[in-house]
């Protein structure tokens, strides 16, 4: 029997779990659908026509838009207010770079102390081994 998570319930493995309903999805796609406000327009049906002159094709020439307007400029203290807020996030970055650097090398150091801490152990370890490999595989000199 597996345990299921979800509601506390006990089924077996060929018992599949039964689909929850999502009707929280459909509220949120009809608030969605309102917020656009798309309440009036109907999808097109089946039997609608088209017509074929409305189509673009690839070999109509397209006009461009026209230009948008530039935003107007900041006041000189909106934008000193901008300036020092985007220099507090570049500190703030270069320093959590510098933190992650410092981290990767004390575990660094870290790492080579273990190794080197076990080096010893495992080079005896081996090195009894190796005694013991030889003296089956090779019988001792008469």
């Amino acid at each position: 029997m597996i345990r299921n998570e979800s509601n506390f319930k006990f089924c077996t493995m060929d018992t599949p779990k039964l689909p929850q309903k999502p009707t929280h999805l459909l509220d949120d796609l009809e608030s969605i659908r309102q917020l656009l406000g798309d309440e009036l327009l109907d999808p097109p049906l089946l039997t609608d026509s088209i017509d074929p002159d409305s189509i673009p094709l690839l070999s109509d020439i397209v006009s461009p838009l026209p230009a948008p307007e530039h935003p107007p400029i900041a006041p000189p203290a909106q934008a000193a207010g901008l300036h020092s807020s985007i220099q507090q996030t570049l500190n703030r970055d270069s320093e959590l770079k510098r933190l992650d650097n410092e981290l990767h090398a004390a575990a660094q150091l870290i790492l080579q102390d273990v190794i080197d801490d076990f080096v010893p152990q495992i080079e005896a370890e081996l090195k009894r081994r190796l005694q013991a490999r030889l003296s089956r595989l090779l019988p001792p000199r008469k």
